[in-house]
């Protein structure tokens, strides 16, 4: 059973002991997707996948019958464009052992969930995932259900069993954690460029700024 804290520093994510699992973003569930406007869900997923790249943290892609339901999603894929997603017949995606060693493989015990659909496909693994062990945190506006009542239901249900739900900006915000960490500030300020939304433009801006050289009066 999860004894891992949920308040305190320990409570964050880290790079080093976090893994990300992204379930079926494809074709077919997004044709049934009605709790939050799919493009928005697109550019969530996707910064949410570069955000975890830039950081170095191990991320594994997961279809269900794809060749029924579609290829994932092409911008995600092409975060990762060597590694071909588990293809699974199990809805339960924590039922096939496959994406579990994976998981374990990776030795983090802080488990990210993103997945369509929330109802279904990110509360059950998440749910199961508990129970093994995992501090489990579901990416809540990198997934999506069939309705708004089914996604917020699902999330009340996870919550309630200890899945921490959090949005997909919130766990660059920890992995930085310092803006003095300047390894990592140009490729998380890219990621936030390019899917951040008001504050992507704002931070092109600064840049603009910052680049601009100062004039001086005559």
């Amino acid at each position: 059973m999860n004894t891992t804290k949920k308040t305190g520093l320990d409570a964050l994510l880290t790079p080093e002991d976090t893994v990300l699992l992204l379930i079926d973003h494809q074709p077919f569930q997004f044709a049934n997707l009605h709790s939050h406007e799919p493009t928005m869900v697109i550019n969530n997923v996707i910064g949410l996948a570069k955000t975890a790249k830039v950081f170095g943290v191990p991320t594994i892609l997961t279809t269900v019958v794809e060749e029924r339901g579609g290829y994932l999603l092409q911008g995600l894929q092409d975060v990762f464009p060597d590694q071909k997603p588990i293809n699974r017949t199990f809805i339960n995606t924590w039922e096939d052992t496959r994406v579990v060693d994976a998981v374990k493989a990776t030795g983090r015990k802080k488990l990210v969930i993103a997945g369509l659909w929330t109802e279904i496909c990110v509360a059950m693994p998440a749910i199961q995932a508990l129970e093994d062990g995992y501090a489990v945190y579901a990416v809540t506006d990198a997934s999506g259900g069939t309705s708004r009542e089914a996604h917020d239901v699902a999330v009340q249900r996870m919550t309630q069993a200890g899945v921490v739900p959090i949005t997909w900006s919130v766990m660059g915000a920890e992995f930085q954690r310092d803006w003095a960490r300047e390894s990592t500030v140009s490729g998380l300020g890219e990621v936030v460029a390019q899917h951040g939304g008001g504050s992507g433009v704002a931070f092109a801006w600064e840049t603009q700024l910052l680049s601009t050289p100062a004039t001086t009066g005559p």
